[in-house]
Formats: C-alpha cells, structure tokens, sequence
C-alpha cells in the first residue's frame, strides 16, 4: 500500500512538472513551484526527488516512456496504414508532453547539468524507439536504410511542423498538406511485399 502511494505521488510530481515546464519554461522550473503545482510541501517533494536534478531526469524518463507507449499504440491501431500512423503520431505531438520534452531540449544546449542528464536518456530512448519499430514494422526488416530514412523524415517533419505551429514560424493551413506529402513520402519508400514484387 505505501509503495502504491508512494508511486502515485512520484506520478503526481512528474505531472506537475510537466505542466511547469509547459507554462514556465525550464529556467522558470523551480522545486518550490512544482511542489506547489502538485498540493504538496518541498519536503513531501524532496523524500520522493533528492533534488531537482533527479526530478527532471525521472520527467524526461517517463515522457519518453509515454511517447514508446503512444507510438505502439498508434502502430497497432494503424498496421500498415500509413495515413492512420502519421495521424496517430501527429495528434501525440499536439499534447503539453511534446511541449515539455521540447522546452527541456532546448534547455540542455546552453545547460551542460541538463545536457548531461538528457544526451545519455535520449540514445537510450532512440535504441528503444528503433528496436519497438522494427517488432511493429517487420517489412522493414530487410530494407534498414530506408526504414531509417522514413523514420527520420517522419519526426523532423512532424516535430519540426509542431515547432514552427508553437512560435507561429507556419500557417496552420499549411498543416494537412504536409502531412499528406509526408504520407506519399511513406508509400514511396515502403519496402514491396513478396506479393506485392510477385
């Protein structure tokens, strides 16, 4: 019973984190703020985080959890429906999480303590991230180069959209026919079947 309790108030804390960051930005993120964002004391806060370092480290953990869980999700809803995939992916993007996550790799360019948390969590994620495509994409299999292609026009066009919509460097017009290019993109570069080439 307290391990649950325990764990829901971590949960609690990573939450409010994450609204901070949204609203604050990271170098207005503070302990005190966040402790307050989530109804608790610093103290309740700091038996579950030794400090603020640790905090961001267990946020930065668990949005990259939430972004593997959200991509196996839209994978299994979407199978090899590369329109439904790239929807998917786009609504995710779309949520305070990709927000947050962004605000923090923004931050840890010009903040070595961050950089040094986020750099080893983000190969970590990207090993992960390529190990659960290729379990969800087996036609890719045998062609890797393309599959590393598609995967990266799909998160800088998508993500780097998401970005320009959030400091008004896009028309949100513009929005439906790029992901329609970007789903052709894909069509072009999957790999044929062996019914497909038959």
């Amino acid at each position: 019973m307290q391990a649950l309790k325990s764990a829901q108030t971590r949960a609690r804390l990573i939450e409010a984190t994450i609204r901070v960051l949204v609203r604050s930005g990271y170098s207005r993120t503070t302990t005190p703020q966040v402790a307050l964002e989530a109804g608790l004391s610093r103290g309740a806060m700091l038996h579950h985080f030794d400090n603020g370092a640790s905090l961001i480290k267990a946020t930065i953990m668990h949005l990259h959890e939430r972004r593997l869980r959200a991509f196996r999700r839209s994978a299994e809803l979407s199978a090899l429906d590369h329109r439904a995939m790239v929807r998917a992916y786009w609504r995710q993007i779309q949520k305070p999480a990709f927000v947050a996550f962004h605000e923090l790799a923004v931050a840890a360019r010009t903040d070595p303590d961050l950089a040094a948390v986020l750099l080893p969590l983000q190969v970590e994620f990207r090993e992960r991230f390529n190990q659960l495509a290729v379990q969800l994409y087996p036609e890719w299999q045998e062609s890797p180069a393309k599959f590393a292609l598609a995967m990266a026009i799909s998160q800088a066009t998508m993500e780097g959209m998401a970005v320009n919509l959030l400091t008004g460097a896009m028309d949100a017009a513009l929005v439906e026919p790029v992901l329609e290019t970007l789903e052709a993109q894909l069509r072009a570069l999957r790999p044929q079947s062996r019914d497909q080439a038959a």
